[in-house]
C-alpha cells in the first residue's frame, strides 16, 4: 500500500460499483479514508467493507444539493475532514431512462424528459455535489470530475450524454479558476472505452442497427469496436481511472488544474483502421 494520500479524506459519488468502486479502492490503497455516496446506500456500505482504510457508505442523490450537504457534514463528523471530492455519479445501469437517453438516439428522436435526465444525471450531479462540498475544502484539496471522451468527440447518436459531459469539462475549468486562490485544484478525467453494464446495452443497439454484427455477442462487438477505434488496440479499465485519480489528488499533481485528461488508448486521435460500418 502506498501512502501518497495518508491523512486525507475523500468523498466519491456513485461509487458503489464500477468505475467509482475502483476509484474508492485506489484512494484507500493510497492511504485516504473514504466515503462513498450512492443512491444504493446498502451497496455503498458493502463496497466500503472491501477497502483497506476507514470508510463509510452513505445513501445520497448526488444531484440533490441538500442531500449532498448532509452527506458532506456527515463525512466531516465521522472521518474528521474532507480533502477530496470525486464527482463520479453519472449514467446509471442499462435499465434506466438516463442510460437509454444516451444510446443511439439522434436529437430529433430524443424527448425533453430524456434530455433533462441526462443533464440531471451527468451534469447537475457535479454542480450540486461540488457546491455542497467546496465549503469544507481547504488549501491542497482536490476535486476530480469524471467526464468522457464523448465530450470531445461529437456523435449524432449521443447528443444529450455528450453535451452533459462537455458541460462537466467547462464547469471543471471554471471551478479551477474560481478556486485557485484557495489552493484547491479541479480536474476532469475523460475515460474512453470501458466494458461496463451500459456498454452491454450500447452493443445491443449497435447490433440492432448494423447487420454486420449479426450473431455477435455484446463482448465481441465491444472487442471489435476496440480494434477499430483505439490506436493502442486495448480497452480502458476502471483501474486506469483509479490510478489517475490518485495521481491528480496527490502532491505529484500539485501543479495540475483545470485540465481534462483523456484515458482512451488514443481513441480521440482517430481509429486504427476502417472497421465494420455502423450505418
Amino acid at each position: 500500500m502506498s501512502m501518497e494520500l495518508d491523512g486525507r479524506v475523500a468523498l466519491i459519488t456513485g461509487a458503489a460499483r464500477g468505475i467509482g468502486a475502483a476509484i474508492a479502492e485506489h484512494l484507500s490503497d493510497a492511504g485516504a479514508r473514504v466515503a462513498i455516496a450512492d443512491l444504493d446506500g446498502q451497496a455503498a456500505k458493502e463496497t466500503t467493507g472491501t477497502l483497506a482504510t476507514q470508510a463509510i457508505g452513505l445513501s445520497a442523490d448526488a444531484s440533490d444539493e441538500s442531500a449532498m450537504c448532509s452527506a458532506a457534514d456527515r463525512v466531516v463528523a465521522e472521518l474528521g475532514a474532507l480533502d477530496i471530492l470525486v464527482n463520479n455519479a453519472g449514467i446509471g445501469g442499462p435499465d434506466t431512462n438516463a442510460a437509454k437517453a444516451s444510446l443511439e438516439i439522434p436529437l430529433t428522436e430524443l424527448s425533453a424528459e430524456d434530455w433533462d435526465a441526462q443533464l440531471r444525471t451527468n451534469l447537475r450531479t457535479v454542480f450540486a455535489s461540488s457546491k455542497a462540498v467546496i465549503p469544507h475544502l481547504g488549501r491542497g484539496s482536490s476535486i476530480v470530475n469524471i467526464a468522457s471522451i464523448a465530450a470531445l468527440m461529437p456523435s449524432v447518436s449521443m447528443p444529450a450524454y455528450g453535451a452533459a459531459k462537455a458541460g462537466v469539462i467547462h464547469l471543471t475549468r471554471t471551478l479551477a479558476r474560481q478556486l485557485a486562490g484557495r489552493g484547491i485544484r479541479v480536474n476532469a478525467i475523460c475515460p474512453g472505452y470501458l466494458w461496463t453494464r451500459a456498454w452491454k446495452m450500447i452493443a445491443s443497439q449497435i447490433q440492432a442497427t448494423n447487420p454486420a454484427y449479426k450473431g455477435f455477442t455484446a463482448r465481441q462487438i465491444f472487442d471489435d469496436v476496440i480494434r477499430n477505434s483505439v490506436p493502442l488496440g486495448s480497452e480502458q479499465t476502471p483501474d486506469d481511472v483509479g490510478h489517475m485519480v490518485v495521481f491528480l489528488c496527490s502532491d505529484k499533481g500539485k501543479n495540475i488544474t483545470g485540465q481534462a485528461l483523456t484515458i482512451d488508448g488514443g481513441a480521440t486521435l482517430g481509429g486504427r483502421k476502417q472497421g465494420r460500418s455502423r450505418g
